[in-house]
């Protein structure tokens, strides 16, 4: 019962943002793993979502699935979501800290890029390159500190993820071009919310719309 209270304490501890998403992983993974659903089911494609074929459904919800989709459960999952829960969180307590609707817009915003950007690398799921743009923010706006590739070598948080590229170009012998994107996006957002406001007088063009932020504004208000 204890070991139960204090995984329920750390569950709730974790920023909402991140919580919703890694809860929503999980479960998608458990219904693929139980053949409630198939991974055919939640990817994200242009004909299922948009397409006007006759008779058939707009499937909208892949735009949504395919970002919660890492593989059935097995050991690559869980390094993924730990991955993945790692740096959202990182993120949402430090640089969005008290600012919920700021960092669910960032999470809209990228998502919104990679179902664009989609078709360039023929990315079915969407989830790695959207933890990416997270780690690539996350990196940038801590240049100083420190971290250890598997204890072989220590470096600063914004070659973070050049060194994570490099290593899956060492261990699969292919440039991951979804997690590329996932880089693109990110310096994108990073470039106009921390660069480009220094240099035109405080603008900041991806800031989030006045109505999305009253949508939160209870929520930051009371963290």
């Amino acid at each position: 019962m204890a070991e139960l209270n204090m995984l329920e304490q750390w569950y709730y501890e974790v920023p909402p943002v991140t919580r919703v998403w890694t809860t929503a992983a999980v479960v998608t993974s458990i219904l693929v793993q139980c053949q409630i659903v198939t991974p055919y089911q939640l990817f994200y494609s242009s004909v299922s979502v948009w397409g006007k074929s006759q008779g058939a459904l707009m499937q909208y919800w892949r735009l949504i699935t395919t970002f919660l989709y890492f593989g059935p459960l097995s050991l690559d999952f869980m390094f993924h979501i730990f991955f993945m829960s790692r740096y959202s969180r990182n993120l949402e307590e430090s640089s969005f800290r008290g600012q919920t609707g700021e960092f669910a817009w960032l999470i809209l915003y990228s998502s919104v890029s990679l179902l664009i950007l989609s078709p360039i690398a023929s990315m079915p799921f969407l989830g790695s390159p959207l933890s990416f743009s997270l780690v690539y923010i996350w990196a940038r706006r801590n240049p100083a500190v420190r971290l250890s590739f598997l204890g072989l070598f220590v470096f600063t948080a914004p070659y973070l993820p050049w060194v994570l590229l490099g290593f899956s170009l060492l261990l699969h012998n292919t440039l991951p071009k979804d997690d590329l994107l996932g880089i693109v996006v990110g310096h994108i957002y990073y470039f106009f919310e921390d660069i480009y406001p220094r240099i035109r007088n405080g603008q900041r063009p991806l800031r989030s719309p006045e109505v999305w932020r009253r949508l939160f504004s209870a929520r930051d208000v009371a963290a």
